[in-house]
């Protein structure tokens, strides 16, 4: 037994120094310490041996075990660092990827966003973000929804409970915000909102909005059309004309839809714009003064303006797209067409 440890002592780093592949190597590994090894019959071969010599024997067998496993955990990693070396063989690896290959982008809808709100910082508004899960009453009470309003059923809102839903508009951020700060104010409040719709090209029931607010004194209609019109010329690179039209909404007063021209055919109708020359692009109008007693306002202190204009809406316009589904299932292919676009 002493022999055969020391034969395997002298013999075992000299035959796994000369492994050459990692199955080679392996191959070793089996015929040293596998379960039919050389190693291993030696330490079942101790129960033949005589009882005042097993310690000293079983101590040198397993000194002689953590030896070879040491070498042949070594020799595994040289081998596995030559393969790694040899497959970049050739390859500078201090050199820059190629440019362009494998590049993410900016998702058309991130794009559209952070364009609308550079715009908006522009003429002196800042930015806020609300919370998704609303309270029903910043989502509709302080908005002036009557309680019977279409808007508060189950068909059109999605409800976590009887005081709690997921929020169908950014407006809830026109309390909060006049809750806590002072006119002159003027915020910008872009966000994710939700509504019990059927999805198809032009609806979803999840999409992006984003919502203007604009409080001090001597606020007029004629500030919010500056505004709107300033938006427009900037973000679509044209005097597009806009128009308002007289509208409901329940925390405005007065109301208008604000339509712009057709980029599809320039006003002369076409089937984007439903052969009228005109394409709506959001709701607007003065802030109901119910809204201000909401958040607190004195009453007859202030005016102001709010509007609201889908995302989802404005790339579509933007970019030409015909179907809103597109925007939001992820398909690279749609995807990969607006890298670089801005």
């Amino acid at each position: 037994m002493k022999e055969a440890i020391e034969r395997l002592r002298r013999e075992g780093p000299q035959r796994i120094s000369a492994a050459a592949t990692p199955d080679e190597l392996e191959a070793l590994r089996v015929a040293l310490l596998g379960r039919k090894g050389e190693l291993t019959l030696m330490l079942r071969g101790l129960k033949d041996v005589p009882a005042d010599e097993r310690p000293a024997l079983g101590a040198e067998l397993n000194r002689l075990k953590q030896e070879l496993t040491a070498l042949l955990d070594g020799k595994g990693q040289e081998l596995s660092a030559g393969r790694d070396e040899g497959a970049v063989a050739g390859v500078d690896l201090t050199l820059p990827a190629p440019r362009g290959a494998g590049l993410g982008t900016a998702h058309p809808l991130v794009s559209i966003l952070e364009s609308i709100c550079d715009i908006f910082y522009g003429m002196g508004f800042s930015r806020a973000e609300g919370p998704e899960v609303e309270l029903d009453y910043y989502n509709f009470t302080a908005l002036n929804f009557p309680d019977d309003h279409p808007a508060r059923d189950i068909q059109d809102t999605f409800y976590i409970s009887d005081a709690v839903c997921l929020r169908t508009q950014t407006s809830p951020m026109q309390v909060r915000i006049m809750e806590q700060q002072q006119p002159p104010l003027a915020y910008v409040i872009p966000g994710r909102v939700y509504r019990n719709e059927n999805a198809d090209a032009s609806h979803s029931s999840e999409f992006y909005q984003i919502e203007g607010l604009v409080v001090d004194r001597d606020i007029s209609m004629a500030d919010l059309k500056s505004t709107v019109d300033t938006f427009v010329r900037l973000f679509f690179g044209a005097e597009e004309p806009t128009r308002f039209r007289p509208h409901f909404f329940p925390f405005t007063e007065p109301s208008v839809e604000v339509d712009m021209q057709c980029v599809a055919c320039r006003g002369k109708g076409c089937g984007v714009c439903g052969q009228t020359g005109w394409l709506e692009i959001m709701g607007a109008g003065m802030v109901h003064p119910n809204v201000f007693r909401a958040a607190g306002y004195p009453d007859d202190a202030y005016t102001g303006f709010a509007f609201g204009m889908g995302i989802d809406r404005i790339a579509m316009l933007k970019y030409g797209i015909d179907d809103i589904r597109l925007l939001y299932e992820n398909d690279l292919r749609f995807l990969q067409q607006f890298r670089g676009v801005q």
